[in-house]
């Protein structure tokens, strides 16, 4: 699977979750208030609720539900009543481009 396309940098509001579909993949796209970009699973793990429609904090998404928070960085839960990470997915930018492949997530 390649890399696809997903929107220009310059589109991604700072601290704002957006969510996309891969080839049937929901993910989260954020940018920070540092500028770099993350995708994520969209979906916590404690209850099938899409984080796109949660909060993002520093380097967090939380969910709206049930409150558990996930890094960015490493899809890991911060706090019941998730206990289970979500897969993190490598994010390519070029030339004010943002990709990304589902296929392809990043060991942390």
């Amino acid at each position: 699977m390649a890399s696809t396309k997903i929107c220009g940098f310059d589109e991604l509001g700072v601290n704002e979750a957006v969510k996309v579909e891969i080839d049937g993949v929901p993910i989260v796209v954020v940018r920070d208030a540092a500028g770099d970009v993350f995708a994520i699973g969209d979906t916590c793990t404690h209850g099938d609720i899409s984080l796109s429609e949660g909060f993002v904090e520093g380097d967090t998404v939380e969910c709206w539900a049930h409150g558990s928070k996930f890094s960015l960085k490493t899809g890991k839960p911060l706090n019941l009543p998730a206990y289970e990470p979500v897969p993190v997915y490598q994010v390519d930018l070029v030339d004010g481009v943002v990709y990304i492949d589902p296929a392809v997530t990043v060991a942390v």
